[in-house]
């Protein structure tokens, strides 16, 4: 059941900007969090991606500031990526249109400078991602005597990525007394463990449908034979049935390959979005799939936090994802704000287990989508088959701590056969002679 920011006492200066973005009714979330959050009251948030996570502290963050005051921050928002980061910036950019409040983003990947130049010139808020924060405040470029509230979202991310020493650091130099938010779409155990560290008697608020696929997502799975046959499918899918895609990758090889082969073999307006692409290449394609000038977005899991784009109907799973988490992230891009969504995985027969158990941990199963008869099917790479037969073979050790290998018994089995080989028989072959060889060489 939505409620309506008025009746939530939030002021106009905010609802116009809420009015806007084009925002008037609160989300499940937002309607959880908001009032324990703006009693000034600590708050733990876990709800799916695409909920509305961000405004849910972004508005009580502003309802606490009310206007631009002090010289050196009062709030910090710590987020895991730059595009997180961004995301969370343009947000408060938007809610805090028609007030007097500031607020900076900082992140890595780019000079210090200008970052410098604007802490400097005083901020309310501060966005950052952890490593960057730190270089400047070691350098001391920031004064964090004022701070009053502090907020982690996609802490599980931050965890994962390795941010534990820099949020701990963190939480060395800020004042003790303080608010403190932390918002997830997950809630794992180490996220759990976090939260009694970071959080003090906190209220925990958590929407229904939290740790699984949204309701208006379509999700289906594709079983394919090899790599090629991959992108196959993958350009027949496009082209047959376009929409604005977002596709998952495991690494930015496979990455740079998907791109590669779909912009040889289709007209589409398609860009990459992973580490090794500099900061303003990775902004300009988002940018650009953003406003619908690129069709496709090809990524690695940089991109599955952090994008709130409203027009992105699929979204594709090139490579299975590791997790479930990753699972969500990754098809939390599309069916966003109760929009509707479709998700896929492509993914080869060995890999069939690993695909029952992530349905397994999701509690839903996942459609299988027949292979169109029309669809080439493309050779195996070098050395695949024997890469697939190696996989078979480890997943089934894991099973059974006594089977051999498919190669330790095809070994044995041609050992067997030799061993059949008459002993009579064997040792007339072992004894006989090369043609020729009994014949004198003539004198020259």
């Amino acid at each position: 059941m939505s409620t309506g920011f008025r009746d939530m006492g939030i002021t106009r200066q905010f609802l116009d900007g809420l009015s806007d973005m084009g925002i008037d009714q609160a989300t499940e979330i937002q309607s959880m969090a908001l009032p324990p959050a703006l009693a000034g009251q600590d708050v733990l948030g876990i709800a799916e991606t695409g909920s509305g996570k961000t405004l849910a502290y972004l508005l009580p963050l502003a309802m606490k500031l009310k206007y631009a005051r002090e010289e050196h921050p009062r709030a910090l928002i710590f987020a895991p990526s730059k595009e997180l980061a961004q995301q969370i910036h343009a947000v408060w950019t938007g809610l805090t249109a028609y007030s007097d409040l500031r607020g900076l983003c900082l992140y890595g990947g780019v000079g210090k400078k200008n970052q410098i130049e604007a802490l400097r010139g005083g901020q309310d808020l501060i966005v950052a991602t952890p490593g960057r924060f730190m270089d400047l405040y070691s350098e001391g470029h920031i004064f964090l005597r004022q701070v009053d509230t502090l907020v982690l979202d996609e802490a599980d991310r931050m965890m994962e990525m390795g941010f534990m020493p820099q949020l701990r650091g963190i939480l060395e130099v800020i004042p003790v007394k303080r608010q403190n938010l932390l918002f997830s779409a997950t809630f794992p155990e180490r996220v759990e463990q976090l939260s009694t560290e970071f959080l003090e008697w906190p209220v925990k608020v958590q929407s229904r449908k939290s740790g699984q696929p949204k309701e208006r997502l379509q999700q289906y799975r594709v079983e394919l034979p090899n790599f090629r046959t991959k992108l196959n499918y993958l350009l027949y899918m496009l082209e047959s049935e376009p929409a604005s895609t977002l596709i998952f990758c495991k690494s930015r090889d496979i990455a740079n390959r998907v791109a590669r082969f779909l912009e040889r073999q289709s007209a589409l307006q398609i860009a990459q979005l992973h580490a090794n692409k500099g900061q303003h290449t990775r902004n300009k394609a988002l940018e650009d799939f953003r406003s619908a000038e690129l069709q496709v977005l090809v990524s690695t899991d940089v991109s599955s936090r952090g994008i709130d784009i409203a027009h992105v109907q699929r979204v594709v799973n090139f490579d299975l994802p590791q997790r479930k988490e990753d699972y969500l992230h990754r098809v939390g891009r599309t069916a966003r704000m109760e929009r509707a969504g479709e998700a896929s995985i492509l993914h080869l027969p060995h890999e069939l287990p690993e695909v029952e158990s992530l349905e397994k941990a999701l509690g839903t199963s996942i459609a299988l989508r027949e292979v169109p008869a029309e669809l080439p099917l493309g050779e195996d790479l070098p050395g695949e088959r024997q890469d697939i037969a190696r996989a078979i073979d480890a997943r089934k050790r894991r099973m059974d701590p006594n089977y051999q290998g498919a190669f330790h018994a095809k070994k044995r089995s041609g050992s067997k056969s030799r061993s059949n080989v008459p002993a009579k028989e064997a040792k007339s072959k072992s004894g006989a002679k090369k043609p020729g060889s009994g014949r004198r060489k003539g004198k020259g």
